[in-house]
C-alpha cells in the first residue's frame, strides 16, 4: 500500500513541479528561492528530471528520507545501490574543520576531489567567503520513531540552498549567524555525533551540507554499518588507541559510530579498516588513551583552510 502512495505522491509532485518549470524564471506561482533554484539548476547544466528532484528532495526532506531511502537501503548490494553511493555520499569532517567551512574568509573553487571524495561521482567543491547558513531539522532522526533530540541540527551552507530551504520549511528551518553556526557544531561535537559534509548530484553536484550524526538515526552511519554501502568516507584522519593508558572501561565503544572498538581482555581493540576519523571516541575517552593522526592510506582532509 505504501509503495502505491508513495509512487501516486510523487506523480502529483512531479507533475505540480514540471508544471512550474514550464512557467519558466517569469512565473509567479513559484517562490523566488524556487526560480533561482532553477536558474542555477540552468546554468549547471541539470536536467530538468535532476531539478525536479532536487525540488522534491528539499521540499519535503523528511518524507523523501523517511519513505525512500529505507527502501534504497533495503536492496542491498544491487545495481540501486551502486546508483545510490554514486550519488549521494558523505565526507566525515573533524571539529576543528567543520567549524572551519563556517568561518571560511576566502573563496573556494576546487575542481579536484577525487582525493578527498573517493566516488565516482565526486564533483566540484564551491564555497564563498563567509557562508550563510541554516539549521534544518535532521531527516534521518524524524524517520525513526524514537529519535535523538535536539532534531534541528543539520546545517544548510551557502546559496541557493539557504534561501530554498528556509522559504520553504519556514516552520522547520532557522538562517545561523557565524557564532550560531558554531555554537550548534560544538553543541552536537560534545553530544558525541559526527560532523559530515554531504554531497549529492541534485544538489549541483555539490557539497550544500554539514549533518551532524547520530549512530542510531543517521542513514548514512546505517548503510555502512549494516548494509556495508560505502557512502561515507573518512576524515583522512584515523584514531591512535595508547593501550597503557586505556582502562578498558568501554566508553569508546559504546560511543564509537562506526563500530571501529571493541573490548579486549586489557584494553580497547582498534579496526583501522573501519575507523572513519570522526573523533568521537577521542572526545570521549576520559583517561586521553585515544588521539586522531593523519593517514594518508585514508584520503586527504577536507580542510578548506588548506584549500585555494
Amino acid at each position: 500500500m505504501w509503495v502505491t502512495v508513495i509512487l501516486v505522491l510523487v506523480g502529483v509532485v512531479m507533475a505540480a513541479a514540471l508544471a512550474f518549470w514550464l512557467v519558466g524564471e517569469r512565473g509567479r506561482l513559484m517562490l523566488p528561492s524556487t526560480r533561482r533554484n532553477m536558474q542555477a539548476s540552468r546554468t549547471h547544466g541539470s536536467s530538468i528530471g535532476t531539478g525536479l528532484h532536487a525540488y522534491i528532495y528539499g521540499r519535503w526532506t523528511n518524507l523523501y528520507v523517511k519513505r525512500y531511502i529505507p527502501w534504497a537501503l533495503r536492496r542491498g548490494r544491487g545495481k540501486h545501490a551502486k546508483w545510490w553511493v554514486d550519488h549521494y555520499h558523505s565526507k566525515v569532517l573533524t571539529h576543528d574543520h567543520a567549524q572551519a567551512v563556517v568561518t571560511l574568509d576566502h573563496d573556494i573553487a576546487l575542481r579536484d576531489l577525487e582525493q578527498i571524495i573517493p566516488f565516482a561521482a565526486a564533483r566540484d567543491l564551491v564555497l564563498n567567503a563567509s557562508p550563510d547558513v541554516a539549521a534544518f531539522e535532521c531527516a534521518c532522526r524524524h524517520a525513526k520513531p524514537d529519535h535523538c533530540q535536539p532534531s534541528q541540527v543539520c546545517m544548510v551552507i551557502g546559496q541557493p540552498f539557504v534561501d530554498f530551504i528556509v522559504e520553504h520549511n519556514p516552520a522547520t528551518s532557522r538562517r545561523l549567524t557565524q557564532a550560531e553556526a558554531l555554537e550548534l557544531l560544538q553543541a552536537e561535537h560534545e553530544r558525541g555525533h559526527v560532523h559530515s559534509a554531504w554531497f549529492k548530484n541534485v544538489m549541483l553536484d555539490r557539497f550544500y551540507a554539514i549533518c551532524n550524526c547520530c549512530k542510531c538515526c543517521c542513514g548514512g552511519i546505517e548503510s555502512m554499518t549494516r548494509y556495508g554501502l560505502p557512502i561515507v568516507a573518512s576524515s583522512g584522519y584515523v584514531a591512535e588507541l595508547t593501550a597503557e593508558t586505556c582502562k578498558n572501561c568501554g566508553v569508546c565503544v559504546d560511543a564509537c559510530p562506526f563500530d571501529a572498538l571493541s573490548k579486549g581482555e586489557t584494553s580497547a581493540v582498534f579496526d583501522w579498516e573501519k575507523c572513519m576519523g570522526c573523533g568521537v571516541c577521542v572526545q570521549r575517552c576520559r583517561q586521553g588513551a585515544l588521539a586522531l593522526a593523519r593517514d594518508e592510506k585514508k584520503g586527504l582532509p577536507m580542510d578548506v583552510r588548506m584549500m585555494t
